[in-house]
């Protein structure tokens, strides 16, 4: 945002003087998001002003750029708001009747035409979570018995509403998707080829009731401006474009991050104190009566700390360490799985380069941690029993360098599996696993780091 590129378009249209020709040629210079930015600098007076100078259309257009167009259109008398709505592809005009009151949202309803009002409630009658949440019908068909010059005109005579033409698609004679057609393809055809050769009938296609989910992968390996969309009775009911993909990928991403994070998906910075707080406090306390086990374990070793206390000092390097490498190994398994990469034939490499992975990482942080904790115990013995003497000082090094050797392919290990075991019994594991890979690497954290002083004290001494 270029606050003096925002100034220059909040003169533009404050001056009373200027004429509604004059404004458009004078703001014609900048990009819409650029005027959309400008915005919430005006009050509503200015805005309705300034709205009354543009026509429908591009108004529409101004608001796609705008983060909560729904702020804006609650500010037009429901006739104005239902023009406006109809101007934009149904999907977006859905997102934007969600976020708007449900008496506005009726009022506005009623005033829209009846295609346009069936087109939204085409959309709004899948769950969030299928692809026919995501279509829009702004889309272009052609009949397969059409000839090249037919087909022609029906693009020319559509394209001004429904301006995806980057493909055209072909229903057979009882409305069935046939296949697709480039518009290069249709452009260079001959008036006498026949349409069908033209026509890929193979082209990629998605059914409506098909979750976000399980399609997702295939969505970006197809890499297309625009996939027809079907009902199960294979005629088409929409479309999902470059931009729809983009949006849904990011919105899978967003979710499977506040799942792992152990949040719930709705939860956003614009939540208010109580709302953030009944969201956040639930996971909080699982996590707390799972700690319950770690503080059991402890409990087990008391003998151990008792007699060298100098480890207590150094617990919390084995909890992080082991945590850290669980979650990353956890990020990456949950990103694997999202993207459909492990599968049977691949799991034993997955797990091969995990145990090697984390093994290197033991030793090197084992052999960091050894050092530093003997440095940090000769610095200050006076933190040791019998005087801070050097066996003592060498055995609790001992004990941090061999656990974070120990703990750590073993915490990345659990990131693999656990996921995939979530995976397998039908559980989200970008969900499920974020809570249980933290206590785990807890607990098994504190058991192999006193268990390890256990043995090696018993055998030095």
């Amino acid at each position: 945002m270029d606050i003096n590129i925002i100034n220059e378009i909040l003169r533009i249209i404050r001056d009373s003087s200027i004429t509604k020709e004059e404004l458009e040629k004078e703001l014609k210079q900048y990009h819409e998001s650029d005027i959309a930015d400008a915005l919430p600098y005006l009050t509503e007076d200015e805005r309705s002003e300034f709205f009354k100078k543009l026509s429908i259309e591009e108004l529409g257009e101004l608001l796609t750029f705008t983060e909560s167009p729904e702020e804006y259109i609650e500010e037009l008398d429901p006739s104005e708001a239902a023009d406006l709505l109809e101007t934009m592809d149904a999907d977006d005009a859905v997102d934007v009747l969600e976020e708007i009151d449900e008496d506005v949202r009726q009022d506005i309803l009623e005033e829209m035409e009846s295609e346009s009002r069936k087109d939204i409630e085409l959309i709004q009658n899948f769950d969030e979570d299928e692809i026919g949440s995501k279509i829009t019908t702004n889309y272009i068909i052609v009949k397969k018995n059409s000839t090249i010059k037919e087909a022609m005109r029906t693009l020319v005579r559509e394209a001004p509403e429904n301006d995806n033409i980057q493909n055209i698609f072909v229903v057979d004679e009882n409305g069935e998707y046939y296949g697709t057609i480039v518009l290069k393809d249709l452009i260079i055809a001959r008036e006498s080829d026949n349409l069908l050769d033209i026509t890929k009938t193979n082209y990629p296609t998605l059914y409506a009731h098909e979750k976000v989910e399980d399609v997702i992968n295939e969505i970006k390996d197809i890499d297309l401006d625009i996939i027809p969309v079907l009902a199960e009775n294979d005629t088409i009911l929409g479309v999902i474009t470059a931009q729809d993909i983009i949006e849904t990928v990011g919105e899978e991403m967003s979710e499977d991050y506040v799942k792992f994070a152990a949040v719930s998906e709705d939860a956003t910075q614009d939540d208010t104190l109580l709302q953030a707080v009944k969201r956040r406090v639930p996971w909080l306390a699982m996590l707390l009566v799972l700690d319950i086990l770690t503080s059991t374990v402890l409990s087990g070793f008391s003998a151990i700390y008792g007699l060298i206390p100098a480890l207590v000092l150094f617990q919390s390097w084995i909890l992080d360490s082991s945590g850290n490498a669980g979650t990353q190994a956890l990020a990456l398994t949950i990103r694997s799985i999202t993207e459909d990469r492990i599968q049977r034939n691949t799991f034993f490499k997955y797990f091969l380069k995990e145990l090697l992975t984390g093994l290197l990482d033991g030793l090197l942080v084992g052999i960091a941690g050894f050092l530093i904790s003997l440095f940090f115990l000769r610095l200050t013995n006076n933190f040791v029993i019998e005087g801070g003497t050097i066996e003592h000082q060498l055995l609790a090094s001992s004990v941090v360098g061999f656990s974070l050797l120990v703990a750590i392919p073993f915490t990345s290990l659990c990131g693999l599996l656990i996921p995939l075991f979530f995976k397998k019994i039908h559980i989200d594991p970008a969900v499920a696993s974020g809570p249980l890979i933290t206590t785990l690497s807890d607990m098994c954290g504190v058991a192999i780091y006193y268990a390890l002083a256990g043995v090696l004290f018993s055998f030095l001494f």
